[in-house]
């Protein structure tokens, strides 16, 4: 591919390095999710009704936090979230109209139930449907508003170009600062943690710093309000979290020289209490896209994709097909040549899938001519036509937790 450049220096291990993670808790990650798992059963449904697909994107979803009674002994939602599915579908095919609403409450309701303790679909949460169906410029009536199943998308011989201008970045293997919180939030969100500290809350927050071989966490962690009877109580489950998180980081680490520091907000006075285990219980707002890239990580010190993945259409949108295509190809060159690096993938609407407009391969080191082939080799087996076409089928049909 003549678009392909490469660029070698890249360096996995910064002498100074911030990184963060919203656990799946967070409310922004729950937007991820809804957005997501509502495009998964949206695809779904038409598969089984139609065996086509329609064109759609709900990468606009806003989580408007609920309101609780909390103390100790008690935690219960007396306000229910209220859950905004923003962006455009289609709602009808000829007459024949879509029940937008079960989908979206079948999305809505698996991703909290797999995320919040006590979850009561009826009781806490309100879905509302802020989609539309208008087609944009350049785009015929029949993206949005088919009259007949014909005129919906066949993954087949359907469209083969992008639907947006995007830029893409990904990076492999994650640096130790970046693999420590990952695996941390991952451990404290477990289901076999939850098994030993059953209190511990979702909405999980890690951020960490990197000065030199100085590492410095900062856990944020919510208590379930009803599983606590006195601030003697939290402070007991807070330490054990804290001797936990400390377990977790030697085990991975290997390194005595850090400093680790858990719900820096006792100090006030004011324990970090919820009810079903989100900051979302009191009021805080989520949307897509303000939190973890697709790597499950806020990385601002490396090259980074603004680009939110989740719940964009997976059979054309570059925004989300490239996006996670990077971070395969990433993967993918560390097997091969054995070097960290960085893929940046750049594309605009109407360029062929499978011809993106620049490929930028960033190598840790110098690059030498037979790795430079060796990536040819892979570029090219990737942006086949059969090879996009297979990848499209599997975002389409699969449900994609990569958040």
């Amino acid at each position: 591919m003549n678009k392909l450049k490469f660029k070698d220096g890249y360096k996995l291990e910064l002498d100074y390095e911030i990184v963060e993670r919203k656990g799946v808790g967070h409310p922004d990650t729950l937007c991820d999710a809804i957005a997501e798992r509502c495009s998964f059963e949206y695809c779904k449904y038409f598969t089984e009704n139609f065996g086509r697909y329609a064109h759609h994107w709900f990468d606009k979803v806003i989580l408007v936090g609920g309101r609780s009674d909390i103390r100790y002994g008690v935690g219960e939602i007396i306000e229910p979230y209220k859950i905004l599915i923003c962006g455009k579908c289609v709602k009808k095919v000829g007459n024949y109209e879509i029940p937008l609403y079960q989908i979206f409450q079948r999305a809505v309701d698996f991703v909290m139930a797999n995320t919040l303790t006590g979850y009561e679909p009826d009781k806490h949460r309100i879905i509302i449907d802020y989609t539309v169906d208008s087609h944009g410029a350049g785009r015929k009536s029949s993206r949005y508003q088919p009259s007949n199943v014909e005129e919906l998308k066949s993954l087949k011989n359907g469209e083969t170009v992008s639907n947006d201008c995007n830029i893409l970045s990904a990076h492999y293997p994650l640096s130790i600062l970046e693999m420590s919180i990952l695996n941390l939030e991952r451990y404290l969100n477990s289901v076999d943690f939850k098994k030993i500290i059953p209190q511990c809350g979702w909405d999980v927050k890690i951020t960490g710093v990197k000065a030199n071989q100085d590492y410095e966490y900062v856990v944020n962690v919510p208590i379930l309000a009803s599983m606590v009877s006195s601030k003697e109580e939290y402070s007991c489950y807070i330490d054990l979290i804290r001797e936990k998180c400390k377990h977790q980081l030697e085990q991975e680490l290997g390194l005595k020289n850090y400093k680790l520091i858990v719900n820096p907000q006792d100090t006030t006075g004011e324990p970090y209490l919820t009810s079903l285990g989100s900051a979302a219980d009191t009021g805080d707002v989520g949307v897509v896209g303000r939190g973890n890239r697709s790597n499950g990580l806020i990385t601002p010190m490396r090259s980074m994709s603004i680009e939110a993945a989740s719940g964009k259409n997976p059979m054309d949108h570059t925004g989300k097909i490239y996006t996670l295509m990077a971070q395969k190809i990433s993967k993918d060159i560390y097997k091969k040549i054995s070097k960290a690096n960085q893929v940046h993938i750049t594309t605009y609407k109407e360029l062929p899938l499978d011809y993106p407009q620049q490929i930028i391969i960033e190598v840790e080191g110098k690059i030498s001519e037979a790795e430079e082939d060796c990536i040819q080799e892979l570029i090219s087996i990737y942006f086949s036509a059969e090879s996009i076409q297979k990848f499209i089928e599997q975002l389409v049909n699969e449900y994609n937790c990569f958040w």
